[in-house]
Parts: C-alpha cells; structure tokens; sequence
C-alpha cells in the first residue's frame, strides 16, 4: 500500500520541478523530502527519478506511478470532503482584483458551490486595496488579489515581475514627461510606479485613468501612454520596456489570498484549498 504522504511528495517534486522547490512548498526540508522518494522507491524496488547535479526525469515507472499518484490524492480529497462537509446555507463572498478574473477560475469556484445546495456565491470585481477594505468592513468573505512590497499578511499564492508595459512598435523615444496609464487609488500598481518614478526623478504625467486591464492594454498599444502591468498580463502587441529607455525596476507583483476572521472558517478552508489548487497549476 502505498502511503498518500509519500505520493503528495513525489507529485509536489513532479510539479514544482525539483526538490528544493517542492520541500519550500511543502514546509520540509530537502532532505526529508529526497528521503520521502527514496522511500517510494524502495517499495517498488524500481528508481522513479533519474537525478543529475541540476534536474531530474521521471523514468517510466516514474511516468506510471505519478499518474496513479494524482488520482488516488484526488480520491482521497474527494472522499475527506464527501465525508466530513457539513451543511452550508448563505452566502460566500469573494473579492476578486481585475488581473485575476478568467473564466476557468469562475467554473472552478461554481463546481465547487455545486457541493452545498443552500451556498450562493457573489463575486466582487476590484482593485485589491478596495477589497481589502471592504473585507475588514465585513462585506467579503474571501479576497484574491496582487499587492506590491506590502505588509499586509495573506497566502502568497504566486509571484511575478511587474513591469513597464508599451507599445511593441519601435518609437523614437518616449515622451516626458512620461505619460502613464493608471488604476485609480487604492492601487498597489499605481503605488509602486509613482514610487519609484519619484526616486528616480523622473517627471510623470497620468494621461488615462483606467478602471480595466484592457483600458491599460488599451493605451500601452496605441503608444498613448506606459503602463505597469504583471508580465502575465501583457499579451500580443505590447513589449517590456526599462533600464534601456531610463526606467527603474519594478518591484514584483504578489498574488496573495485572504480570508475573514469572521466568515464560516470550515468553507473558507475549503475554498482556500481549491484556489491553491487551482493556481498550483496555472503558470505565469
């Protein structure tokens, strides 16, 4: 029998592509994580990785087993959850910032109400800072958003550069002052640009006050204005500029999940779960 503790590990190295990685998320050392393989491939007397000084490959039975390995975790995690959910009737309410809003995360959290018949789900779209108020005011339950150099505590769900967004197009030169297309305040974007145009002495002007995503794709494409935006976000037709046209870095954009104090803490910890999972695989 194979234990689940020694499958999570093995799956977890599989995903996260090494060791080291996956002993960071699974709150182990490196070794105890090598040790939990080695185990596994001890039992089958067969190895499951071939390891060199910089990466590993799954070998065939390495192949065979992590499929195994993710359906008897997904039968376990079904069957904890058929097992031990309790009846829930109300509302859960979810703050969601407008760079995170896609449409399999929304089928995601709609299966997911399925489970309790009396659950009815609201979602909020929004700039973090406003959600994170609207949280401590007690009208969001849940709230997933991107925050920069914050001290604000939450679970770190990704991490990724945050840059400055233009048009692909070759210009001369860019405009000064420099013209920036913004999210309103309270925006850590926002923020952190401000900040370190400021540090750098660099002269600014806020040429589109954006309430979208798509209204700061919008103006990086037509050259209207520079806009600083997650490298996820940036798509077809825009480019990363920086040091070479004079701008400073960017610090990292932080996607973090927060939870109420107040809200039905067993159906948090359930949701809590399933967006982890989710964005455990959705790659920047």
């Amino acid at each position: 029998m194979f234990d689940p503790l020694l499958l999570k590990t093995f799956v977890t190295v599989v995903d996260e592509d090494g060791f080291s990685r996956a002993a960071q998320k699974l709150h182990l050392t490196q070794s105890a994580v090598s040790g939990h393989v080695r185990r596994l491939e001890e039992q089958i007397g067969k190895p499951l990785l071939t390891r060199t000084t910089r990466s590993q490959q799954l070998t065939a039975d390495g192949e065979r087993l992590v499929s195994y390995a993710r359906t008897i975790l997904a039968l376990n995690r079904d069957a904890w959850t058929d097992l031990t959910r309790t009846p829930f009737h109300g509302r859960l309410r979810i703050g969601v910032s407008e760079d995170f809003v896609e449409p399999r995360l929304l089928r995601t959290v709609q299966d997911f109400a399925a489970q309790y018949p009396g659950m009815k789900i609201e979602v909020q779209v929004n700039i973090p800072g406003t959600l994170l108020a609207l949280m401590k005011q007690g009208h969001l339950d849940v709230v997933i958003g991107s925050l920069c150099e914050t001290s604000e505590t939450g679970l770190l769900l990704w991490q990724e550069p945050l840059v400055w967004a233009w048009s692909a197009q070759p210009v001369a030169g860019l405009p000064t002052p420099l013209p920036l297309a913004l999210f309103p305040e309270p925006c850590p974007y926002r923020e952190a640009a401000l900040t370190r145009l400021a540090q750098a002495g660099i002269a600014q002007r806020t040429a589109m006050l954006c309430s979208s995503t798509a209204g700061l794709r919008a103006a990086a494409l037509a050259g209207f204005a520079v806009a600083p935006m997650p490298l996820s976000q940036l798509g077809q037709g825009l480019a990363v500029i920086g040091a070479e046209q004079g701008l400073p870095d960017l610090p990292d954009a932080q996607c973090r999940l927060f939870t109420s104090p107040d809200a039905d803490q067993a159906i948090v910890a359930a949701v809590t779960q399933l967006i982890v999972e989710y964005c455990s695989k959705r790659r920047v």
